[in-house]
């Protein structure tokens, strides 16, 4: 990650994860040494979910492997169309060969799982209130 990595929001209310990245380049030699080229810059979006859970893991640094597809689109500057592209990542994690880390295997809650567990949390934060309020309304 060659930027700090930024989390907004599409016009459709979409979470969108957003970094310039180096890619880097080397070169085979006849003697089967490597040189180090210099590295390229690209645009590098995510979304969804994969955006909210990228943004609260990665920081500007960090070594990164992703899978996706390459977007091409043009945009107008000053009067000129511009072609760009950006890189859009469906699956991202950290480069196991240039970072340590602790995996949890521990199962993510489901969807349903969750939506049932703030509902459940909802309800008990609600019940002392109404207590309280139906206290009140007798004591009057």
């Amino acid at each position: 990650m060659a930027t700090q990595p930024r989390l907004t929001t599409t016009e459709n209310g979409v979470a969108r994860f957003h970094a310039r990245v180096g890619i880097e380049h080397s070169r085979q030699e006849p003697d089967g040494s490597f040189t180090q080229l210099d590295p390229s810059f690209h645009d590098l979006a995510i979304f969804r979910k994969t955006a909210e859970e990228a943004a609260a893991r990665f920081q500007k640094g960090d070594k990164f492997v992703a899978t996706g597809r390459v977007h091409e689109y043009s945009y107008d500057k000053d009067g000129q169309t511009v072609q760009a592209e950006e890189f859009i990542a469906s699956r991202i994690g950290h480069d196991l060969a240039r970072t340590r880390y602790e995996v949890d295997r521990s199962p993510r809650p489901s969807a349903v799982e969750r939506h049932s567990t703030v509902q459940e949390e909802a309800a008990l934060e609600a019940s002392p209130r109404q207590q309280t309020s139906v206290a009140t309304r007798t004591s009057i």
